[in-house]
């Protein structure tokens, strides 16, 4: 279990539905026996700077939550620390949905996923903005969860797909080269 995710989101109504569902004795357990704190160590730092794209959820004054894909180059989420992250806020259709529900409540939630390799990082963590002009957001992390892989559906990049058929490119040029030497009768 997550350091500190657990002790956040596992609340007293979540705790009786694990009852109920015949799981809460074995968060139980995963909830004990997790490290306390909340320090992003080299596995996450790694993880989150080779994302491409990041889900994340803020909730507005009236208590809808709202989730907004959010995307860049590799490494446009920087880890500044053990427990800090920098996250550039592009501007898009200047609604300000996400912007404006953190300035009422800095709450926010993260979901990272690489789906090639079946993984799921969930952070959760307080927003402040940075700068103005190129808006960015500090992430100050108070809780993160790798998440099971069980649901998580393969999906690869343009990238990833044309690093793996390569070689399948490479012996085609070789089987035609050496067909275009034989004589045909």
């Amino acid at each position: 279990m997550g350091h500190a995710f657990a002790d956040i989101a596992f609340t007293d109504t979540v705790k009786s539905r694990q009852l109920e569902a015949g799981s809460r004795e074995r968060y139980a357990a995963l909830q004990a026996s997790s490290t306390a704190g909340h320090a992003l160590g080299p596995r996450e730092k790694a993880f989150i700077e080779s994302r491409d794209h990041f889900f994340q959820a803020t909730v507005s004054e009236t208590g809808w939550p709202y989730v907004q894909h959010r995307g860049g180059p590799q490494g446009f989420i920087q880890v500044l620390g053990t427990n800090t992250l920098r996250v550039p806020d592009f501007r898009g259709n200047a609604q300000f949905v996400s912007d404006g529900n953190l300035q009422g409540n800095n709450r926010i939630a993260l979901i990272l996923m690489d789906y090639a390799q079946q993984k799921r990082l969930k952070i959760l963590g307080n927003a402040t903005l940075l700068a103005e002009a190129e808006r960015h957001w500090r992430i100050d992390v108070v809780a993160f969860d790798w998440n099971c892989p069980k649901y998580i559906t393969p999906r690869f990049t343009e990238t990833e797909i044309t690093a793996m058929i390569k070689p399948l490119h490479d012996r085609i040029t070789q089987l035609e080269s050496l067909l275009s030497r034989t004589p045909q009768p």
